[in-house]
């Protein structure tokens, strides 16, 4: 559980403490220090980074080349890096990482609720944030990359909703080969149509 102290100080404003938390739960790391690799869909295995120097080191060692996720958020820490050695330490600190990673996801929200249309209604809200997360995950939703993408900004129910029902899990998504987030060249448009059909299968 992250401490309310750190998501006081270093979260984005835009987004409730219970919304950051849970964020962090279902798409983040307890540990700042911690790395996640994975190039073709296979998560690499790297070794556990004791200090932020060792993270550093690994991130840059990988970036370019895999999906790198980082720290608390897991921020993909190949977007709006063009060296790796551009990469800055922050990417492990933890204020900075949550900072980064919850404004990031913010806008990642609103992307999601702009396809949605803007709903105002608090019932809407944990399909939004499902979806805003299975985005987080990969990278994409609906044919965008939502880390490069522009900030629609306008209004969302991000604050319109204290709290999700549940983190998401449900019905498991294979989001281990659709990380084109980092992936040169990769081809978004390939993509297909996720249809959420579970809600539906037990009202028969």
């Amino acid at each position: 559980m992250l401490d309310a102290a750190l998501i006081k100080e270093c979260a984005d404003p835009s987004l409730k403490p219970a919304i950051v938390e849970q964020f962090v739960m279902a798409a983040g790391s307890g540990d700042p220090l911690a790395i996640t690799v994975k190039s073709g869909g296979r998560l690499i295995l790297v070794p556990k980074a004791a200090s932020a120097e060792q993270a550093m080191a690994i991130v840059r060692q990988y970036a370019g080349q895999a999906v790198v996720r980082v720290g608390l958020t897991q921020f993909p820490a190949g977007v709006g890096v063009k060296e790796p050695t551009d990469l800055k330490p922050e990417l492990v600190d933890a204020c900075q990482n949550l900072r980064k990673g919850t404004a990031m996801f913010a806008k990642v929200l609103r992307i999601v609720a702009k396809w949605y249309g803007n709903p105002m209604s608090k019932d809407v809200f944990p399909q939004i944030f499902e979806d805003a997360v299975y985005a987080w995950k990969t990278g994409e939703f609906e044919g965008v990359s939502v880390f490069q993408a522009e900030d629609p900004g306008g209004s969302s129910p991000i604050n319109h909703a204290d709290t999700v029902d549940k983190v998401p899990g449900g019905p498991e998504r294979s989001d281990a080969d659709a990380d084109l987030s980092q992936v040169p060249n990769g081809d978004l448009g390939t993509a297909g149509i996720r249809i959420d059909l579970s809600r539906i299968a037990g009202a028969k």
